[in-house]
């Protein structure tokens, strides 16, 4: 396999222009017909991204929220130092916001702006948490005496070092998870002990029946790969570190209805990267494991609550109460910050119900539509939570 990660995209960075500094972001609505890049001074357009999938998948949505901030940071920053030259007599300088009380006027916007981020989207926790370490980090600075401009620079800083946090704590995560599929493949061909018997729904013993190849077979749901985050990947971040060790045969993607993040992305991301991938409908899946052709399930996740419940995108609940009736490992593979320990179980997670049109384009009389993004599976279902830590059964979280 000639897995090539120098094909795929940076999904999200910032830069400076001579306009002041920017937001960069991989359209991927547009995905897989154009590879649009997008850059923004504009934190209301980063928001935009966020609701409508411009700029999907926990780690990266993490990334955009901080990355919007200092947008909105240098935004307010900007106001003040108009209204402070207001305020020395300038005629020249811009009237209006910031004439009494600017720094004061500085928190208080940046508190509001980075209020309306948060809320761009409910479920994925690291929104909220990326959001927060801006906020925090801006709060940080001015404590210490630093200027509205300080500020928003030290928020710029934050901002790169985020995205270089990511791609390490992704990398990390896959290393983690290549150790459990090298595992897996040292037991399937006799080298190690057999797994861990695991029963059916119905209490039976019923495993598939083993198919010999030369590496294995992952079965995915959604888009956790590199496109997800700043770069690398999360569930597919353990797929290409296993990849590197030949331990991949072929990767599985759901299409992933109703956005076909699977069919659009995931396919996309493991073609380029020369990862050999078949895309199926989503009612194949177990089709596909009754033929004992998945020899383990990975997928991303939006947030885990403290008892190890997890939200992804919707059908991953049935990929679980599959994978276990066929006794397949199922994995969740995602950083430490999705591990929301406020929320003590998957009945407290928010599910974010996105628009009909997603489902229905067109409306029918009389139908309604139903449209959550998310479904929660039960730690019960989870063979263990992949992070940049190590492997975890999810009641050890």
């Amino acid at each position: 396999m000639n897995l090539d990660l120098g094909n795929l995209p940076r999904t999200i960075w910032v830069e400076k222009s001579e306009g002041g500094p920017v937001v960069g972001f991989v359209d991927q609505r547009l995905l897989p017909d154009d590879l649009a890049l997008v850059r923004t001074a504009d934190w209301r357009e980063v928001v935009d991204a966020v609701k409508t999938l411009a700029v999907r998948g926990a780690p990266a949505i993490g990334v955009a929220g901080a990355a919007a901030v200092m947008l909105a940071a240098f935004e307010c920053a900007a106001d003040e130092s108009a209204a402070n030259l207001v305020r020395q007599g300038d005629p020249e300088a811009g009237g209006g916001f910031g004439r009494e009380g600017a720094r004061a006027d500085f928190d208080r916007r940046l508190e509001e702006a980075a209020r309306v981020i948060a809320e761009a989207r409910p479920t994925a926790v690291n929104l909220s948490w990326g959001v927060r370490r801006a906020v925090e980090a801006a709060q940080e600075a001015r404590s210490a005496g630093k200027t509205a401009a300080e500020a928003a620079e030290a928020l710029y800083g934050l901002a790169g070092a985020l995205i270089a946090e990511d791609e390490a704590v992704n990398r990390r995560i896959g290393a983690h998870g290549a150790m459990l599929l090298r595992e897996i493949a040292d037991k399937r061909d006799g080298r190690g002990d057999a797994p861990e018997a695991s029963r059916g729904i119905d209490g039976s013993s019923r495993v598939a029946a083993p198919v010999r190849q030369q590496g294995l077979n992952i079965l995915t749901h959604c888009n956790a790969g590199s496109l997800a985050t700043a770069f690398y990947g999360t569930a597919l971040g353990v797929v290409y570190a296993a990849a590197q060790e030949g331990l991949i045969n072929r990767v599985y993607a759901d299409e992933t209805r109703p956005v076909n993040q699977g069919a659009r992305l995931t396919a996309w991301e493991l073609a380029r990267a020369g990862v050999p991938v078949t895309l199926q409908c989503d009612d194949m899946a177990a089709s596909l494991m009754a033929e004992g052709k998945v020899d383990a399930v990975i997928v991303g996740a939006d947030r885990i609550a403290a008892n190890g419940d997890t939200a992804n995108k919707v059908g991953t609940l049935g990929l679980a109460i599959m994978a276990r009736h066929f006794q397949i490992p199922f994995y969740v593979a995602a950083p430490r910050s999705t591990i929301d320990c406020i929320t003590k179980t998957g009945d407290d997670i928010s599910i974010e119900e996105r628009d009909s049109s997603e489902v229905l384009a067109e409306p029918l009389f009389g139908v309604t539509v139903r449209n959550p993004a998310f479904d929660v599976t039960p730690y019960a279902l989870v063979t263990a939570i992949i992070t940049e830590d190590g492997i975890w059964k999810p009641l050890e979280l």
